[in-house]
């Protein structure tokens, strides 16, 4: 069997695949790679945006595994229609990314970034008078837009780790835990210090946060988005931003990605920015990588994949086997 991978596996999922495929990494995500590779490939490992259409070329495809959580790198409509079997690896890295926030909304209220800068640039002194703005995050109110995996470690973190007040938002609360409290998206805005985005990017959250939206934050609130770049209007957060009409922003995802090397995010001061590292920790990627594996050895044996999301595919599958039986 033939595994084709967007981007190099950790060497945990490698070593459950010994003996079982050969794996092949793919030198760049363009049209002309997947055309070229992917008529090989028994199997695809996500970890990368496909393209529309990518598909065509996947005649061989007995599955396509996400290795991580978000299905919007994989277009499973088409993969569903063409009878193909898609699986993610959900919570793996759950742990990774509500650190991340954590360690976000500290930079931000601390000033650890620029105050880092500063000293380095500019001497001892300059960068201790930056402490001017610092604040404590303990006590205050985070808004968690989006209470899945993420969003609970993340709402349990600031209840048990830091004594904050948690507002949580999303269409149902069901399961949730009682220090969560749930509140509409105009009341978390305008009541949390922190805003934090956990949610999937969906029809629904598409500009969630636009302009009207962003202008309902406290001047002192940050915002953390962690999730995808699109939930955000981001010429509307460079505005506010800009206009220090909130204090800052981390920003883990873009509405374009990788981020272009002149986009204007880059020269706003008061933004933290990363290249989508968030869920990437040495445990999370070891996680997911072994997660990934394990499905992809369950569909080797004709086993139903233990995170399959399109299920319906799996039935149609086994009403074929007992027609022709």
């Amino acid at each position: 069997m033939n595994v084709l991978c967007t981007l190099p596996m950790h060497p945990a999922g490698i070593a459950l695949l010994a003996g079982h495929a050969d794996i092949t990494v793919m030198p760049d995500t363009s049209g002309d790679a997947f055309a070229r590779l992917l008529p090989h490939a028994d199997f695809l490992v996500v970890r990368t945006k496909l393209p529309s259409g990518v598909f065509v070329h996947g005649d061989r495809l007995k599955g396509v595994i996400r290795h991580g959580t978000g299905l919007d790198f994989i277009p499973v409509a088409e993969a569903s229609v063409l009878g193909i079997p898609v699986a993610n690896v959900p919570g793996a890295n759950a742990q990774a990314v509500a650190e991340y926030c954590i360690s976000s909304m500290l930079s931000l209220a601390r000033g650890v970034d620029r105050i880092g800068r500063c000293f380095r640039e500019r001497g001892w002194e300059a960068g201790r008078r930056l402490t001017a703005g610092a604040a404590e995050i303990a006590g205050k109110t985070v808004g968690i837009i989006g209470l899945g995996t993420v969003g609970q470690k993340l709402a349990r973190l600031c209840h048990f780790g830091f004594d904050m007040r948690v507002l949580g938002h999303q269409p149902t609360y069901a399961g949730v835990p009682d220090y969560i409290v749930p509140a509409t998206l105009e009341a978390l805005l305008g009541e949390s210090d922190f805003v934090v985005l956990c949610c999937p990017l969906t029809d629904q959250t598409k500009g969630l946060l636009n302009a009207e939206r962003l202008g309902r934050m406290r001047a002192e609130a940050v915002l953390v988005n962690a999730a995808r770049g699109p939930i955000v209007d981001e010429e509307a957060l460079m505005d506010a931003l800009r206009a220090r009409r909130i204090k800052g922003a981390a920003l883990d995802v873009y509405g374009q990605q990788p981020l272009a090397s002149d986009h204007a995010l880059l020269d706003v001061d008061n933004a933290l920015l990363t290249p989508h590292i968030a869920g990437l920790t040495e445990e999370s990627t070891a996680s997911m990588s072994i997660g990934t594996a394990r499905q992809i050895l369950q569909l080797m044996r004709g086993d139903r994949p233990d995170h399959l999301v399109n299920p319906d595919i799996w039935e149609r599958r086994r009403k074929m086997a007992e027609t022709l039986a």
